[in-house]
């Protein structure tokens, strides 16, 4: 998958849009195809912020959650080696990419957006690894060793992922800087990092500080 393939994803929304290749500071290990922010020469225009508002393109940008969990793993490379690793909502691809760098058997990438999918392919092929594709929660492989999932529990009624996650998987890594108590004792916290969207998008300070969860053996 090329970076000319990711430009012409962005730019349905945002016409001068392109990726570049970018190390996000907070897991500065990977190299991801992202947003450049060097084609915005002046604000958008009425139109092109529209069509962002209601299209984003979420797999362009590395959420601080997402580097978060992905430099996590990188560092706690015993917490995925070995096993199949089931990454949920998975976007840029930068937690897929990691645990594959980490030594995990088999790492699974899903998403539901075909241009995060191609995200995906293209960031792992630029980190020399490889990592499956899967497009449905519901065609998951049958025998998952590890859920990791970042930013996934933005919309309230996403709360039910954490028993969802905890039926399918003997474990579960999970970050988040939305939620600060997610209310379920299966979900241990590991620690908490600060981090920033990359590129940085200025939001409230307060999801900057990315929590990380433990749940299983």
């Amino acid at each position: 998958m090329s970076s000319d393939n990711l430009d012409r994803h962005l730019q349905k929304t945002l016409s001068r849009g392109r990726v570049a290749v970018s190390r996000p500071a907070g897991c500065p290990g990977l190299a991801l195809y992202l947003f450049d922010p060097g084609v915005l020469e002046g604000p958008l225009s009425h139109d092109e912020a529209q069509a962002v508002v209601a299209e984003p393109a979420y797999w362009s940008f590395c959420w601080a959650s997402g580097q978060v969990l992905a430099q996590w793993i990188l560092d706690h490379p015993e917490q995925v080696a070995g096993k199949t690793v089931f990454d949920f909502g998975s976007g840029s691809g930068v937690v897929a990419v990691a645990s594959a760098l980490a030594g995990a058997a088999r790492s699974i990438a899903c998403d539901s957006d075909p241009a995060a999918l191609d995200a995906v392919s293209a960031n792992a092929r630029l980190n020399g690894v490889a990592v499956e594709l899967c497009e449905d929660w519901h065609q998951r492989p049958p025998e998952i060793d590890l859920i990791t999932a970042a930013d996934v529990l933005y919309d309230p009624e996403n709360r039910s992922l954490l028993g969802v996650f905890r039926s399918a998987a003997r474990q579960v890594l999970l970050a988040d800087s939305r939620v600060r108590d997610l209310g379920n004792p299966d979900y241990r916290l590991q620690g908490r990092i600060e981090a920033r969207t990359w590129p940085d998008l200025h939001e409230f300070e307060e999801f900057n500080q990315v929590r990380i969860y433990r749940a299983g053996a």
